[in-house]
């Protein structure tokens, strides 16, 4: 490769990563991580309503690699005589075993709502997650995901020192994986004028390694950044939307004037976090890089 190829490749190389790290918020445009997996994040979502509806047909539409849910999948009190018209006539083609679905690609969290009715047994027993299924981890190409029962009604506790907490600590000490994403229902940081921040949830997630933070509960979109890395409250998949209170020092971003989901993509290069209302609008976006990756590549392969 000659002197001039080269330079082109850095010049590219820098736009690239400006693009990553300036765009405006609202967000004009996604950046796409090539090579890795895309997937959807929905929180609140399970009412059987319109607005889940076409949220979830808004998804069916990005063709994704996996959904992940951030609570309460189940109004209103997490009973077994609705959980199938609130999640399974919407989402019934990611989720196994479910009419001859074989690969699993639903990973829900368990919410408030879904502790409501026998201590959550309707939804334990309508998923197959890994682990206990109220707290388990579960890889995807470059990204681990580590979801949590963030509900006082979680037997083995919810503060920074509770036995799920101890759990959390050494699975993201032991994880090799480039993204690693923590996902919970009641959000530790937030500025909805209904909830709020769960100030129990905040856990030292950075310092135990994780990549960033999402939680619902709010019925809100809102990004914000802590200890150096985002959190993401998305709650906008279909029950109903809050009001927006005075934000907090790390909010950056908020929204609530339509339901909607959150598309992310991820390679081993970057991480890019988009949220779209139900319209099909792009509200927000931001991404992630991760510049060890260059430092293990003597070529650049995506820039053609």
């Amino acid at each position: 490769m000659n002197h001039l190829k080269v330079i082109t490749k850095i010049i590219a190389l820098i736009a690239f990563l400006i693009s990553l790290t300036t765009l405006p918020a609202p967000a004009q445009a996604a950046v796409a991580c090539p090579g890795g997996v895309q997937f959807a994040v929905i929180g609140d979502y399970g009412d059987a309503s319109q607005a889940e509806a076409d949220v979830a047909a808004l998804i069916d539409s990005w063709n994704v690699d996996f959904i992940l849910t951030l609570g309460d999948n189940n109004y209103d009190y997490g009973e077994a005589d609705t959980i199938d018209d609130n999640i399974g006539q919407f989402y019934s083609a990611y989720i196994a075993p479910y009419n001859g679905t074989s690969t699993n690609r639903f990973f829900a969290a368990l919410g408030n709502h879904d502790w409501l009715t026998d201590s959550a047994q309707p939804y334990l027993d309508y998923f197959t997650l890994p682990g206990n299924e109220r707290y388990y981890t579960v890889s995807q190409g470059p990204v681990q995901i580590f979801v949590i029962d963030s509900d006082w009604h979680e037997p083995d506790g919810r503060t920074a020192t509770s036995t799920q907490a101890q759990w959390l600590q050494t699975q993201l000490a032991a994880s090799t994986a480039t993204w690693k994403l923590v996902t919970m229902h009641h959000p530790p940081y937030s500025s909805s004028s209904v909830h709020g921040s769960e100030t129990i949830m905040q856990w030292p997630y950075a310092a135990w390694g994780a990549t960033a933070v999402l939680a619902g509960h709010d019925h809100t979109y809102e990004r914000l950044q802590a200890n150096g890395i985002p959190y993401f409250v998305n709650g906008l998949g279909g029950r109903s939307i809050y009001g927006l209170g005075t934000p907090l020092p790390q909010s950056l971003f908020r929204y609530n004037d339509d339901y909607g989901a959150m598309r992310v993509f991820a390679s081993d290069f970057c991480i890019n976090y988009t949220f779209y209302n139900r319209t099909g609008q792009l509200i927000d976006s931001s991404s992630q890089i991760n510049l060890v990756y260059l430092t293990h590549k003597t070529y650049l392969p995506f820039i053609q």
